[in-house]
């Protein structure tokens, strides 16, 4: 028993000791009790503990707040996240007088006792990933400056809370949960925003928004994603030729029964996938289209290009979005009784399939509990929770024959019952002030009259003036207004406004399909046909000679590298084709041989691809990246070219400059293999490429291998998705002396923080981190600790002992295992 007695603090420290009850011979006059990590299910006793000031209860199975808890009259902190509590007694929290900081995450709460108000002290409160609907109780608490209430099932938040005189809230987080009042994007903004919009429903009446649904339509190439579109948008059968199919994404709007629907049809050829993550948004209603016709029911990859692939992704990008399955082509079935079958067979896979992943997630968290010391391991057991609480919800499959006006009346209405049943997923519908409308409709009215340009792209002190002229509102009302509908558009894809990206935050895309456009001439299935087929008028647009097309070609075929000059050739003459003749604007997007342009900035923000650099790729000045120290900063005397060239990784096709450069793989090498569950997303690896290539300017790179070079170090990076447990390797030779250890580890660290700044894109992603036992033919591992959040000192640190041995009974120093201070 750790317990630390003085003269005015008493410590008592029971975590991670498993127990199921609270021990007789603890310090009753201790001020802290820590009792997290137990197997704790009720705290009978827990009054002896009066003269408590922090109790940490946080990663037990507590099923119940303990009524004795009101005798604890001097507890300042108490920590109760992870637990399985369903409710609290009222008549506790009003003798909880001195009570500051109270943490209820992760629990299975789906009310607050009334009284909780009469806590009058305190001034944090967690109750985030609860079942809450309603936190009306929380009105009244004088000093609390501090509010988490993120994913829950809440709708609205009480006005009362941020009213400006006796509101003392400095930070609300509440996304995640379906809030009509006041919708997501303006919680996102903060108190302020809060308090901004409740001030506008005031004075402005409010008015419920039509519901406006976000509706993406994937599955593979030529599966009838843009015949069931435009049928839906025509209300009847739209034949679509296989040369007219969907290139990148296609935008278009449906308004049926007060719902309006904005159709996304992403194409489904595997080149443009690499930038559906720029677009895919949470909260959308999904069609997953599957071609019944060729769907196999005995051949296993049919089921896995068709559907696996797709709803994993999913799953992974947007784990909390509604999935509606449609299967297409059954005119082109056998008979009805064929359909059946497959419909049945499609169902039954997709229900294993998402069981299965539950039974692999629970399995996980029971093997990492079963550890000796869980402190280590905290942060994974904190991210298998949240993945399952993730609800990827697969409705029954649909099939439909599109040759029918029928059956496209009977999607449509299926769609709109879907809508209606599934609004707590989809958050659908948002009550906004009548000024929001106003604003929205003004935003309207400027395009129909054409005083914002065709192509859609103005700056957003531009659009602030012009809106100005078509409301009557101030400009101070206005700018309070403009940034949260803004938001509001860009997440339900009306617009496009990169908030978050400073060198475009200053203009709004008013016409996504515009900028789609873009993209797809550089991102695209037949790009080399494309840059084959530049005429001589065109190359000379940009000064170029006919033989220098041929090298942009072979550079694309051997290397995956596009010139710069191309990019600006191919979106050029696709602003041509748009009938755009503002010079500025095409200088702004497409860009010039000195300055980038709007798309190859938003590609490269996008980590699409990678610049090359003005100079000599070596260069001996340069700092290496140590993750954990801050003072580090990418510092280059060269500067990214704008007349250079990018890398594409998604256009590499095979591996065999790494190899050449790394040689053969060596028994002795230090090896640190990342696992993904249940996959590695598709684009990660390749984004990853981008990502540690940026940090070190010496670099070669192939399709699935990546070699960094950092001095005489060598880091060869590869992707390993063929085996049941897909995984990336991190490999490093052997250092001959002991001095050189630490620069390794060093490097490897460096790779791995990039690797867990990525993977946080993708939310249903799991992962895990294992040095194998380097002694040949051992199938035993050394799994790592926590590591999301690491600091490189942290990780030294970690391993105390000169020599570890794995289950297998092979011992080997740690250095070779783990980072670790020689």
């Amino acid at each position: 028993m750790a317990c630390v007695e003085g003269s005015s603090w008493e410590e008592c420290d029971m975590s991670g000791k498993k127990l199921k009850s609270l021990p007789q011979d603890l310090l009753i006059h201790a001020s802290s009790l820590d009792l997290q990590r137990n197997k704790l299910k009720r705290v009978i006793g827990i009054s002896r503990f009066s003269h408590l000031i922090e109790l940490n209860l946080s990663r037990n199975k507590i099923v119940e707040f303990s009524p004795e808890m009101h005798h604890l009259h001097k507890l300042e902190t108490l920590y109760m996240n992870y637990n399985n509590i369903r409710s609290i007694p009222e008549g506790i929290f009003p003798h909880l007088k001195r009570l500051k900081f109270l943490k209820l995450s992760a629990n299975r709460l789906s009310r607050i006792p009334s009284d909780i108000n009469q806590c009058t002290s305190i001034t944090y409160l967690d109750l985030s990933k609860n079942c809450l609907q309603n936190i009306e109780p929380l009105v009244g608490l004088p000093k609390l400056k501090e509010l988490l209430v993120e994913k829950n099932k809440l709708t609205e938040l009480p006005s009362q809370l941020f009213q400006d005189g006796n509101c003392e809230l400095t930070m609300c987080k509440a996304l995640g949960n379906p809030l009509r009042c006041p919708p997501e994007e303006v919680c996102a903004g903060g108190v302020m925003d809060i308090q901004s919009y409740f001030r506008q429903m005031k004075e402005n009446p409010n008015t419920r928004s039509a519901w406006t649904v976000k509706t993406m339509f994937l599955g593979s190439s030529m599966a009838g994603k843009s015949t069931l579109c435009r049928s839906l948008r025509e209300g009847k059968p739209v034949a679509v030729a296989v040369e007219d199919r969907t290139e990148g994404i296609e935008i278009s709007q449906l308004y049926a029964k007060e719902v309006r629907f904005l159709f996304w049809d992403f194409a489904g050829q595997e080149e443009y996938y690499l930038t559906h993550h720029v677009f895919i948004t949470p909260r959308a209603l999904v069609i997953l289209t599957i071609d019944l016709a060729s769907y196999s029911i005995v051949e296993p990859h049919s089921f896995k290009d068709q559907l696996w692939f797709w709803i994993n992704n999913i799953q992974l990008r947007v784990p909390d979005s509604v999935v509606l399955l449609v299967g297409t082509h059954c005119d082109q079935c056998r008979d009805q009784e064929e359909v059946m079958e497959k419909k049945k067979d499609i169902e039954e896979k997709v229900k294993t399939m998402l069981a299965n992943r539950r039974m692999v997630l629970k399995q996980q968290k029971k093997n990492l509990e079963e550890n000796t010391d869980l402190s280590l391991f905290t942060d994974q057991l904190d991210e298998l929770d949240c993945l399952l609480e993730y609800n990827l919800k697969v409705l029954d499959l649909l099939t439909i024959d599109c040759t029918r006006t029928e059956d496209i009346a009977k999607l449509k209405s299926h769609i709109l019952m879907c809508i209606q049943s599934e609004n707590e997923f989809l958050c659908s519908e948002s009550i906004l002030p009548k000024s929001y409308e106003v604003v929205e409709q003004a935003i309207h009215t400027l395009v129909t009259l054409q005083e914002i340009p065709q192509h859609g792209i103005i700056l957003l002190e531009e659009l602030s003036d012009l809106i100005l002229n078509h409301v009557n509102m101030s400009k101070e009302s206005l700018h309070s207004i403009l940034r949260f509908l803004l938001r509001y558009l860009h997440r339900i894809g009306v617009i496009i406004w990169y908030e978050d990206i400073s060198i475009l935050s200053d203009r709004v895309f008013i016409q996504p399909s515009f900028l789609i456009s873009m993209f797809k001439t550089i991102v695209r299935h037949d790009l080399l046909q494309q840059l084959e087929g530049l005429s001589k008028d065109l190359l000379m647009q940009e000064g170029a000679l006919v033989k220098q097309r041929f090298t942009w070609v072979d550079d694309l075929i051997c290397k995956g590298i596009l010139h710069n000059a191309t990019m600006r050739i191919l979106v050029r003459r696709e602003l041509e084709k748009l009938v755009v003749d503002d010079d500025d604007l095409v200088r702004e997007v497409v860009g010039t041989k000195r300055e980038e342009g709007i798309i190859l900035t938003l590609l490269l923000y996008f980590e699409v691809c990678l610049p090359t650099f003005v100079g000599s790729p070596l260069n001996p000045q340069a700092p290496e990246f140590i993750p954990g120290e801050k003072q580090w900063e990418l510092v280059r005397e060269a500067k990214r070219d704008p007349d250079g060239a990018c890398l594409f990784p998604v256009y590499l096709k095979d591996d065999l400059i790494v190899c050449h450069k790394w040689g053969e793989d060596r028994q002795d090498d230090i090896s640190v293999h990342l696992y993904f569950l249940p996959e590695i997303p598709h684009g990660f690896f390749h984004r990853l490429i981008i990502k540690t290539c940026s940090l070190y300017s010496t670099h070669w790179v192939g399709k699935e291998q990546c070699l960094l070079c950092c001095g005489n170090r060598l880091a060869l990076v590869k992707q390993n998705n063929r085996d049941e447990d897909p995984f990336i390797e991190i490999r490093c030779r052997r250092p001959e002396k002991d001095e050189e250890f630490r620069p390794l580890w060093d490097l490897i660290l460096a790779v791995m923080s990039k690797l867990f700044v990525l993977s946080r894109q993708w939310p249903g992603l799991a992962q895990q981190v294992h040095t194998p036992c380097p002694e040949r033919g051992c199938p035993h591992y050394f799994p790592w600790r926590d590591c999301q959040e690491f600091h490189n000192t942290d990780f030294y640190n970690l391993v105390k002992e000169e020599k570890l041995v794995c289950q297998g009974g092979h011992t080997r120093r740690t250095e070779l295992i783990f980072p670790k201070h020689k």
